[in-house]
């Protein structure tokens, strides 16, 4: 994602913040490669943010412009419950997967100047919390009227959105179970979004024989 046009496809707008951010990383650790740190990144995010602690371990290599992605790999927000299939099959993902690793939308929000969407999933997105299946679930959801791209607004307050992505959860009968599971169980879904987000973080990477024993946890600063 360093080089165009990857790092200027539209699903990866607004992700040039996040790199600029950890270049003065790099410069202090010059020895880390571009691939290890943004996924160390993640991890750390994830942890501060109150979320499971993700096993890492380093071994990804840098690529130049010739590894760039084609466009139209990652998930389309004006879909549905096909498409996301469709995507993550090809990875190895299932259905409970899928609905696992959507938990990571309980994070930030969406910006009109980005991805065209306006809003956050849940009350705390600097929080990770099982709060975007409980919202799912609980709250009832209709069409915002407004002039952007088709997204869903909460009828109690009209300040939360949900992406077609998101509805899809709940009106297709095979991922709708995994979100009601997660509804009532953070302690599951944190178990669940801790493993996925692992096989995602490490999928396709040649790491050397015998490094899955030696991966690495972290504490986060509000661990005792």
């Amino acid at each position: 994602m360093r080089f165009a046009p990857e790092s200027e496809h539209g699903a990866n707008a607004g992700l040039n913040s996040a790199r600029k951010f950890l270049e003065p990383v790099k410069a202090k650790f010059p020895w880390i490669t571009y691939s290890d740190l943004w996924i160390l990144g993640g991890v750390c995010a994830i942890q501060e943010m109150q979320g499971p602690a993700i096993p890492y371990r380093p071994g990804r290599t840098d690529g130049d412009v010739a590894a760039c992605t084609p466009d139209g790999r990652l998930p389309d927000a004006t879909k549905s419950h096909g498409h996301l299939r469709d995507i993550f099959y090809r990875m190895g993902f299932n259905d409970q997967d899928i609905v696992a690793l959507s938990g990571a939308h309980a994070l930030g929000r969406c910006h009109t100047d980005r991805s065209g969407f306006d809003g956050p999933w849940t009350f705390s997105p600097t929080v990770l919390t099982n709060d975007y299946y409980r919202l799912l679930v609980e709250e009832k959801w209709q069409w915002k009227k407004w002039k952007g791209p088709a997204q869903y607004e909460d009828k109690t307050t009209k300040t939360l959105m949900m992406l077609p992505t998101d509805i899809a959860l709940i009106e297709d009968k095979k991922f709708k179970p995994w979100v009601e599971k997660y509804a009532k169980d953070n302690d599951a879904f944190f178990q669940d979004f801790s493993s996925v987000v692992l096989r995602l973080f490490e999928l396709g990477v040649p790491f050397a024989a015998g490094s899955e024993n030696g991966r690495w946890t972290f504490k986060s600063s509000h661990d005792s």
